[in-house]
């Protein structure tokens, strides 16, 4: 029996997704496609789960869509049949909670996409990210053309989008395109302790100010202001003064353990 292509594991609320095509780079196949999108809507579902990882088996976090698949079949793109419940973007953006990605290899075209869906990206120092669109004939759709732009500026953005080079870890930490650097074997823990500690947080406002923040990056900055002052108002007249006490003498104490650890 073949190895699924998507591995699931569960530790609590903290849920890891591994693309496990590792023979193929990750790239996306039809299969691994809808299997992304399929999880990503079961786990909306489960109100249980906190935080995802997402990241990929061996050398690749993922080289986009499988062009020996796109290659070979007599529908070409229409085999991955990227719309209703394959739409990848649609299925992790309706997720609610932050979606972690780890990115232990080469992100390339579509894969880079892909990482750019994640909420938080952290980095193997063997990373690389790289946009072929232009290099392989074809245009983006996942958004790449639109964020890469607002996260590390126009220049660079079209540097990376016109020649199709590869972006390395350390380069894509200088430019704001990752959280942080970590050794290749350190990766997955780093993701793990972030994951945790997202978990520890009150459920409701992580979700919130997610949603703050993602909507608020499609508007002006006054809208966004606005939108926040209205979502603050009917979102903290549901806390008690004891409740925020309470959950500010864990703070006080997380960070004198913090403290002590560093």
């Amino acid at each position: 029996m073949a190895e699924a292509e998507l591995l699931f594991e569960r530790d609590g609320s903290v849920v890891t997704l591994t693309l496990n095509r590792p023979e193929a780079m990750n790239a996306l196949s039809p299969t691994l496609l809808s299997d992304l999108c399929t999880a990503f809507r079961e786990l909306q579902a489960d109100k249980e789960v906190r935080a995802v990882i997402l990241t990929g088996k061996g050398r690749a976090f993922c080289a986009g869509l499988d062009l020996k698949a796109l290659s070979s079949h007599p529908q070409g793109l229409g085999a991955f049949a990227i719309h209703g419940d394959n739409d990848i973007y649609a299925a992790l953006r309706a997720f609610d909670r932050p979606i972690i990605m780890g990115i232990n290899g080469v992100a390339a075209t579509g894969g880079f996409e892909l990482a750019l869906m994640g909420d938080i990206l952290i980095a193997s120092s063997e990373a690389r990210f790289a946009d072929t669109h232009c290099r392989v004939g074809l245009a983006p759709g996942w958004g790449l053309s639109q964020k890469l732009a607002r996260i590390i500026g126009h220049s660079r953005a079209r540097e990376a989008h016109f020649s199709g080079n590869f972006i390395s870890a350390q380069q894509a930490d200088a430019w704001g395109l990752v959280s942080r650097v970590v050794a290749p074997d350190a990766l997955a823990g780093a993701c793990r302790q972030l994951a945790e500690d997202i978990a520890s947080c009150v459920p409701w406002t992580v979700k919130a100010y997610k949603a703050l923040v993602n909507d608020g990056l499609e508007m002006t900055l006054g809208a966004g202001l606005a939108m926040e002052k209205q979502v603050m108002t009917h979102a903290n007249s549901r806390v008690s003064g004891e409740d925020i006490a309470a959950q500010r003498q864990a703070v006080t104490a997380r960070g004198k353990q913090q403290k002590q650890q560093g």
